[in-house]
């Protein structure tokens, strides 16, 4: 997946619209661009989604990019994005899609 442009660079135009508070998945990314490639999707914030705000693109549980926890978990707070305590969760809380979910 080359920088040079394209859904590389689409991906990164959606996601650096994302409000602070708010998040969306990586397939709702995916389907705002007229795709069905949430992996792909993925696959662009794995490499490069250190240029935006990352930590607004979760996984469709609301589970945040995994093993990021703990950095999302910051960002989340000083966002306020809302979030709910799971116990039996290894990250030990989910964003709350449904208070905040950003579909563009």
């Amino acid at each position: 997946m080359p920088r040079g442009g394209g859904f590389v660079d689409a991906v990164l135009a959606v996601v650096s619209e994302i409000p602070p508070g708010r998040a969306t998945t990586y397939g709702d990314v995916a389907a705002m661009l007229g795709s069905r490639g949430a992996r792909a999707v993925g696959g662009v914030m794995a490499r490069y989604g250190h240029t935006v705000a990352w930590w607004r693109v979760i996984r469709a549980d609301g589970r945040p990019p995994a093993g990021h926890a703990e950095a999302a978990l910051a960002h989340y707070d000083a966002e306020g994005t809302p979030i709910r305590l799971v116990a039996e969760d290894t990250d030990g809380y989910r964003v709350d899609l449904a208070s905040c979910r950003w579909r563009g």
